[in-house]
């Protein structure tokens, strides 16, 4: 039965995968039985927005048994680098993509309290509330192009705890009015737990390494990746292209021998009224000023852009690192980072790398991570999509093409119990299978079949 639910473009998109893996390294190639299970693995995700066995199991009503779900995902001889690599291959080949911008942003997946063995399970930061929770924080590359914007990269950061407990131990002494002599230094960094700036650059080295014949334009990123390590080591692999950030507005910068906070000095200056497209093709009033000037903190000039919407009260702050582009220019490049939240949006609620997905270790979170992003690769290989980048018509959204895919699947299961010799047998075998698979338990809700305290009236 799991078969008759495999549509036929997965089964399109996995054969297109392999032929490339093969291209990439023939050794790399996917067996028969590796590529039905991760067949069977995306329909998993397009039927239960999830990435676990025991759904899967159900979903199979019995025909693919847990353990061998898990065996395959643990043990199977897959590398599943190379296969996200091939993947993204398969997606750039199929629309002839040869260039674009790359959009880096970091994002958290909030997890149980009482959840232990996660790969580099912490403590986030909740953006909406200002709280705390316990949670993974990935770090994603978005490609973005003229025709689409496909994920081409991930890694998983986790701040040292040891440094983190120092931080923690050093703020509540500057509560108490403990002088910094007599505070405990900041312990030297774990190699084990790179920065989010290291493991950004060392993304996008990845991915100039992997794919050195796409023409990246710009590499955008916001406030946090700021940085002179991030700017100035993204600008040595491409030299010749842009580097877009954010910065604080205290951030001090030195002009023409005297240094400012950067909203100090755009405080007094005019603004250029002008309008810029964004969200393709939305166009909004903005208002802009810039200079050339050195940002201390870097040590070497930049182009400094101060700008905010007609609707907004106050500026931000951007920073790019090739300072012959036009203002402009920038402004309009960086408009696509929009793109990344959309992306996230898709990616938490409809790609299955949910609250259900929990595989434990290294290999079960980069594991299961990967297979979300191949079911995005795959809804991107649809056939009804590509028809519409071919016809330059906006794509439709994933959970429309999701909901839509999930009774084409159903229908399909019906064509094939009406194709078998016995409809009627199989139905019952398959009633059967439900009864095996669907275990009712039993509720603690209702006070039916329990003894009551002998207390009560």
């Amino acid at each position: 039965m799991s078969n008759a639910q495999i549509l036929s473009f997965i089964k399109g998109y996995i054969n297109l995968v392999n032929i490339i893996l093969k291209d990439l390294c023939p050794s790399n190639g996917l067996s028969y039985t590796q590529k039905g299970w991760l067949c069977f693995c995306l329909t998993g995700i397009l039927l239960t927005n999830t990435v676990c066995w025991a759904r899967y199991e159900r979903m199979s009503f019995g025909d693919r048994l847990v353990g061998g779900l898990s065996w395959m995902f643990r043990h199977s001889k897959i590398n599943w680098d190379k296969l996200l690599e091939a993947s993204v291959r398969s997606i750039l080949s199929k629309y002839g993509i040869d260039s674009g911008t790359l959009e880096l942003d970091d994002t958290e997946r909030e997890r149980s309290k009482n959840a232990k063995y996660l790969h580099k399970l912490g403590k986030q930061k909740d953006k909406k509330s200002g709280g705390y929770f316990n949670g993974q924080s990935i770090l994603f590359l978005l490609l973005v192009t003229d025709k689409i914007s496909v994920p081409v990269g991930f890694v998983f950061y986790q701040m040292d705890p040891v440094l983190r407990a120092w931080q923690k131990e050093d703020k509540l002494l500057k509560q108490k009015g403990v002088s910094k002599k007599h505070r405990p230094d900041e312990p030297l960094r774990d190699p084990l737990y790179p920065t989010k700036n290291e493991l950004a650059l060392s993304l996008v080295k990845s991915f100039k390494a992997r794919f050195e014949d796409i023409k990246i334009r710009s590499v955008n990123a916001d406030a946090l990746f700021g940085t002179s390590t991030f700017m100035d080591g993204v600008a040595k692999l491409y030299s010749k292209n842009q580097v877009i950030s954010q910065i604080r507005s205290n951030q001090k910068i030195r002009f023409q021998g005297k240094v400012y906070g950067v909203s100090d000095y755009f405080e007094g200056r005019a603004a250029i009224k002008s309008k810029l497209t964004i969200r393709g093709g939305k166009q909004e009033v903005i208002y802009y000023s810039s200079v050339i000037a050195e940002v201390v903190s870097h040590g070497k000039k930049r182009l400094i852009i101060a700008f905010k919407y007609e609707s907004e009260n106050s500026y931000r702050y951007m920073v790019a690192q090739n300072m012959t582009w036009r203002t402009q220019d920038v402004l309009t490049c960086f408009t696509s980072r929009w793109l990344v939240e959309v992306f996230f949006q898709d990616w938490k609620m409809y790609e299955g790398w949910g609250q259900l997905t929990k595989h434990t270790g290294v290999e079960g979170s980069r594991q299961s991570l990967i297979l979300s992003l191949l079911f995005d690769h795959c809804l991107l290989s649809h056939p009804t999509q590509a028809a519409r980048i071919k016809d330059n018509l906006p794509l439709y959204t994933v959970g429309s093409l999701r909901d839509r895919l999930s009774v084409q699947c159903l229908v399909q299961m019906f064509e094939h119990i009406l194709e078998q010799p016995d409809p009627r047998k199989y139905v019952e075998e398959l009633a059967k299978n439900i009864d095996d698979v669907y275990a009712l338990r039993v509720s603690s809700k209702h006070f039916s079949g329990r003894q009551r305290s002998s207390a009560m009236p």
